[in-house]
């Protein structure tokens, strides 16, 4: 439901179950631009949508601002601090022919080279290229600072709107997961623990059989799932 105050964000959720991945838009100054998230925390912005405040031709603007050196270099450093798998020595010859005539770069191009995670490109009706919004907020000051400042309101509105679809989705979420948590405990409460173990060695049943129902429930331990999340973030 669209609100009629000036530059307040509407929210239409799309749920995709299939890949855990919720969408949404930023309606910022007229604009419309495509949001998701899989983890409620790292959005991914259209920059297609962006650079259709400049032009028609989105693909050709996001080439354009590609071929700057200050944008090679500010992707490079991105992908250093937040992907493990990163090709440095790739980065390196980009960063060094960036900003000639001759140069030329596609996101299809970076990310296939250097292994990029910051940017990504989907395919389908509902596709284009989108990017990590550290990324996207790069890129839309490159297209018009005042542009940035409607998306960065608009966005901010989105993450803190307590009455939108998108946080009660993502409180019920959280929800769910405290009560998996609580089922998961009452039943080795009630099943796996003996009477005459001390405090000690109940912890540590609790934590095993934790541990063992996490891997059948999501394929990993509770270890595994914190190490995979803190890849995942950095």
């Amino acid at each position: 439901m669209k609100k009629k105050t000036k530059h307040i964000v509407t929210i239409e959720l799309e749920d995709n179950k299939a890949k855990n991945i919720v969408k949404d838009t930023i309606h910022a100054n007229g604009i419309d631009i495509g949001i998701y998230t899989q983890d409620f925390q790292n959005e991914f912005i259209s920059l297609t949508d962006i650079a259709r405040y400049k032009s028609d031709e989105a693909k050709d603007v996001i080439k354009n601002w590609m071929r700057s050196k200050d944008t090679i270099e500010f992707l490079g450093l991105w992908e250093k601090l937040h992907n493990n798998n990163f090709k440095g020595v790739e980065f390196d010859s980009f960063r060094n022919q960036a900003g000639s005539n001759a140069f030329t770069m596609s996101p299809t191009k970076w990310i296939e080279t250097t292994g990029a995670i910051g940017i990504v490109c989907k395919s389908g009706r509902y596709g284009g290229t989108y990017a990590h919004s550290d990324i996207a907020f790069e890129f839309a000051s490159w297209i018009s600072a005042e542009f940035k400042l409607y998306i960065i309101m608009d966005y901010k509105r989105l993450k803190a709107d307590e009455n939108s679809r998108f946080s009660l989705n993502w409180n019920l979420n959280r929800e769910i997961s405290k009560l998996n948590y609580k089922i998961h405990t009452d039943a080795i409460k009630e099943n796996l623990i003996p009477p005459e173990l001390t405090p000690a060695q109940i912890s540590f049943t609790y934590a095993n059989e934790a541990d063992m129902l996490n891997v059948v429930l999501f394929g990993r331990t509770t270890a595994g799932s914190i190490f995979a999340t803190r890849n995942f973030l950095s």
